[in-house]
């Protein structure tokens, strides 16, 4: 998987079984993490498609981006679950969904559903001046906020955008040393406090293994 198919292409990872297809329909930013619950599991009948990760930017076109594709492969799966949470849509995402028959990840967004919405809530209550980091987004650090918000080339912007923030918690999916680094010199680069802590897959998985252990036409 390499960054720019992520950040910018649909991405398909067709299962490798001969049974009937589940589909997961998810954000490229969790692709990685999806991916890894369906390894763990050992299912080969799941198909996982990832819309661009870039719509995480664009939170405005996600709920028209999942129903174009849910419409192209209507009638492909028995089954399909949405791997997004409400990721900014304010609420919008949820009529496609319903329109679809097709359910989605618990929870307000993926910091949430990857630390656990319950240990996110009191996270963010205890600290609510936070800025969060999953592996995808100290992956894509780079990309994403310093040259998306255009910090490159206006540094000048980084004490408007984030000067009323306290500290940077990395929510680490993984145990990787690099991307810890990655991780630690983001909160250096932005002037914050720097905290780690292994979520792992959060409500993720237990999300993903209910759907997929569901009887067809529960």
């Amino acid at each position: 998987m390499t960054a720019a198919r992520l950040l910018d292409d649909e991405v398909a990872y067709p299962g490798r079984g001969s049974e009937a297809r589940v589909l997961v329909l998810a954000c490229g930013a969790i692709a990685r993490e999806v991916l890894a619950v369906i390894e763990l599991n050992g299912w080969t009948h799941v198909d996982l498609r990832c819309l661009p990760a870039k719509l995480h930017s664009r939170p405005e076109r996600i709920p028209a981006a999942v129903d174009a594709k849910l419409t192209e492969l209507a009638g492909l799966y028995e089954r399909v679950f949405v791997a997004y949470a409400d990721c900014g849509t304010g609420g919008a995402l949820d009529p496609v969904l319903e329109k679809h028959g097709v359910e989605r990840l618990p929870g307000a967004h993926c910091y949430g559903f990857l630390a656990g919405n319950d240990a996110w809530d009191a996270m963010h209550e205890d600290e609510p001046a936070t800025f969060y980091l999953t592996d995808f987004l100290a992956r894509h650090f780079e990309a994403l906020v310093v040259r998306g918000l255009g910090l490159d080339r206006h540094p000048q912007l980084l004490p408007m955008m984030f000067g009323n923030y306290r500290r940077l918690v990395y929510l680490a999916q993984t145990d990787d040393v690099a991307l810890d680094g990655r991780a630690e010199d983001a909160a250096a680069y932005l002037g914050l406090a720097y905290e780690r802590r292994r979520t792992g897959y959060g409500d993720l998985r237990p999300s993903l293994e209910r759907f997929v252990a569901e009887p067809a036409h529960a």
